[in-house]
């Protein structure tokens, strides 16, 4: 989650890590915070560089005021690289060389009043730009003053906004306030973008395009200027406001996400790239398989897609560790699923799946058997069945597709008996990405 907080510390407000663990503890740590070394005062960004240093999914972006404000919203999208603000309300401890900088015209009667009512000028000027009021919230020593300030919203009809005392039980409320920010769609949302933003810049040459690989003719083969197009409407697609239908907006994601792989020849398709055509298939032929899909399928689907498609750094990129935070609760842990892959127990699991896939197969008369698990599933959707509009089914097929692409079967004759066996696939030993999301959707595959 990246928050913008405009806190001015004044009155008696530390700068230091009292108050930084009172409103952000639950979401990184500050044991490391050095303040002889750290002066947010003096440098505001000394907080976003501290988590950074901590290799957070969270960056928090100080303004001291509303100087430090215009310059931000000058250098930053808001709506697109902040997912919520704090704002303090009296924001005049300012500088008595920056005390005459500009403000409004409107205001320019009385500085220091404009100044002691900054958070509520500030207020209306996120309004203004998009971002929802209920991700907006202040955090004030005076919540008096706020009070004839929510009235006035009432009575011109502006969103009412949330606020919190700085205090011990308001910083409570606060801490709580901001674990209810971070929905699985808010998530979602910031880990599409950090990904786009971040591949915009590792994908600088045409070999970065691993896309073009399963593109047979040559004016189909995309640019690298299409690629960086590609992401930049990937980064736009969901608002900042959380849509009410959302099943909607994630279908026609699901849709922009795979449009690219039209152009690309099954023949020349491999290994997990299956996934996407298969999504691109039946998104395109029977959408309706994806009428209630959720968050998690859409971030797998998505970190599939970008493995495939570009060539990076194999280790486990940040933006992916913003998507895993999804499965957070069911995924499993590191030892249990090194013990699975040491014990060889999840081969019984990839068997099982197989089995089952082919006994539905065989149980309709009207669809067409294959061997591989990816030509069976698609089997079912270019058939008469009614399993071609089983949501659920698919949505499993899906997840199933990563574990028996990669652990495929194979016929095994031995002294006259035949049988199916599976590749062994030990992801211990592979790329590390691959490894964290093998372990992060197992139960959704498997359970």
């Amino acid at each position: 989650m990246n928050i913008l907080w405009i806190e001015d510390f004044g009155g008696t407000l530390s700068s230091g890590t009292d108050t930084l663990e009172s409103m952000f503890k639950n979401l990184l740590s500050f044991d490391d915070w050095d303040e002889d070394e750290l002066n947010l005062i003096k440098r505001p960004t000394d907080l976003k560089k501290f988590c950074e240093q901590q290799k957070s999914v969270h960056n928090i972006y100080l303004c001291r005021n509303y100087f430090d404000y215009i310059a931000f919203k000058a250098a930053h999208s808001i709506t697109h690289e902040i997912d919520t603000i704090i704002s303090d309300i009296r924001l005049d401890n300012i500088a008595a060389e920056q005390f005459d900088s500009p403000i409004p015209d409107a205001y320019l009667s009385d500085k220091r009043k404009f100044h002691e009512n900054g958070g509520f000028y500030i207020f209306n000027d996120l309004i203004h730009l998009g971002v929802p009021a209920e991700r907006i919230c202040f955090m004030t020593g005076e919540k008096n003053s706020f009070k004839s300030f929510e009235e006035k919203c009432t009575e011109i009809y502006t969103p009412k906004v949330t606020a919190f005392e700085k205090s011990d039980a308001d910083y409570e409320k606060l801490r709580d306030w901001l674990t209810a920010q971070q929905s699985s769609y808010a998530i979602l949302r910031r880990g599409i973008i950090e990904a786009c933003h971040s591949l915009k810049n590792l994908i600088n040459t045409e070999n970065k395009l691993l896309f073009n690989g399963f593109i047979e003719e040559s004016e189909k083969k995309i640019s690298l200027e299409d690629s960086h197009n590609y992401l930049d409407v990937l980064a736009n697609f969901l608002p900042l406001r959380e849509p009410v239908d959302k099943s909607t907006l994630y279908k026609l994601f699901i849709r922009t996400l795979t449009h690219e792989w039209e152009a690309t020849e099954p023949k020349k398709i491999r290994g997990l790239a299956w996934i996407m055509k298969s999504t691109r298939n039946w998104i395109t032929h029977n959408s309706t398989v994806f009428n209630a899909v959720d968050e998690q399928i859409i971030a797998y689907l998505f970190m599939i897609n970008m493995r495939i498609m570009f060539n990076f750094d194999e280790v486990k990129q940040t933006y992916e560790e913003i998507l895993f935070r999804l499965f957070s609760g069911e995924n499993l842990t590191k030892e249990t699923f090194e013990n699975q892959n040491k014990n060889k127990l999840i081969a019984l699991d990839i068997k099982k799946a197989y089995c089952n896939l082919q006994n539905k197969v065989a149980s309709e008369k009207i669809i067409k058997d294959a061997f591989r698990f990816p030509a069976l599933a698609n089997n079912i959707q270019e058939s008469n069945s009614e399993l071609r509009k089983d949501k659920v089914l698919f949505d499993k097929l899906l997840y199933q597709m990563f574990w028996l692409i990669n652990s495929y079967p194979r016929v095994d004759v031995r002294i006259g008996k035949v049988e199916i066996t599976f590749e062994e696939f030990d992801y211990r030993k592979k790329s590390p990405y691959l490894f964290e999301l093998a372990r992060h959707i197992y139960n959704r595959s498997f359970s």
